[in-house]
């Protein structure tokens, strides 16, 4: 019988992290993942990559921002993992937010029709007679579900992290950090992420064209959506922060009654659980 060694990591604690008030158990963690300066571990929301260094990002943002102006339809076809699920809440919570009256959704069971916008699931979407479909952590290898979407007259954003093939869906435009020629510095972003992108680069074009102004609706704090929406992904260590963010968030935001007395978090990891049984029911508000 194959035997299996297991031998513990062992890193030298940087003098900085050494020297903060950090638990021990924390610094060697940090140790181990080669971090070695307090910048490293900052938390301000502020040090985020900006959006316009997301390829497609901001013409995803311009197409929407008609969408709003204009009241067009919109349906949202997401995938039904946790980053998917998770995904298809915060595009349409956070659209209706911003003045959107007309968005849909589809959560398309994939083994029923597949994984991603197949042409059998654009024909069910056809039914909400969209204007835009939008795919959220899907969508990059829909090359058939694509065409059938823009044959039908709909145009279409693909939102979404995973790898590309060679050929790329003929969509309107293509939101990945992963496809050719982007220069995201993270490749590692979640389709949830990159959905969160797609609507701070919307805000920006709303606010740039007076929307928030002219119609009296709140600008949205996209904070409060990405303490839920990211808590669950497990990103590089520069991404921490939104993470960080998320833990105080349900530990002390009133609007969700979530913390470690919730008899489904008691006998779990509290991150894990929140990704399946809570992320997408707290942000629409269940």
């Amino acid at each position: 019988m194959k035997s299996v060694r297991l031998e513990r990591r062992s890193a030298e604690i940087a003098p900085e992290i050494q020297a903060a008030a950090i638990p021990n158990a924390l610094q060697r963690v940090y140790a181990n993942r080669g971090v070695v300066s307090l910048d490293a571990i900052s938390l301000p929301l502020n040090q985020l990559l900006p959006p316009t260094q997301l390829k497609g990002a901001r013409e995803a943002a311009e197409l929407l921002a008609e969408a709003i102006e204009c009241q067009a339809s919109v349906v949202i076809v997401g995938d039904f993992d946790a980053d998917g699920a998770t995904s298809c809440a915060l595009a349409v919570s956070v659209l209706r937010q911003m003045g959107l009256e007309e968005v849909n959704y589809l959560v398309p069971n994939r083994f029923e029709y597949g994984y991603g916008l197949t042409p059998e699931i654009v024909g069910i979407a056809a039914q909400y007679q969209p204007d835009i479909l939008v795919t959220v952590d899907n969508g990059i290898a829909s090359i058939d579900g694509v065409m059938a979407a823009r044959m039908l007259g709909m145009n279409v954003i693909v939102t979404d992290h995973h790898l590309p093939g060679e050929t790329l869906p003929e969509a309107d435009v293509i939101v990945n950090p992963n496809q050719p020629g982007c220069q995201f510095p993270s490749k590692s972003l979640a389709g949830v992420g990159v959905m969160f992108y797609v609507l701070t680069a919307l805000r920006a074009v709303l606010r740039e064209r007076g929307w928030f102004e002219s119609t009296g609706i709140d600008v949205p704090n996209l904070a409060d959506a990405l303490d839920l929406s990211l808590l669950w992904a497990l990103l590089p260590m520069w991404f921490r922060s939104i993470k960080t963010t998320g833990h105080w968030s349900l530990r002390v935001s009133p609007g969700c009654a979530l913390d470690e007395r919730d008899p489904v978090l008691k006998p779990y990891s509290r991150s894990r659980v929140v990704i399946s049984h809570r992320c997408p029911r707290l942000i629409w508000g269940l």
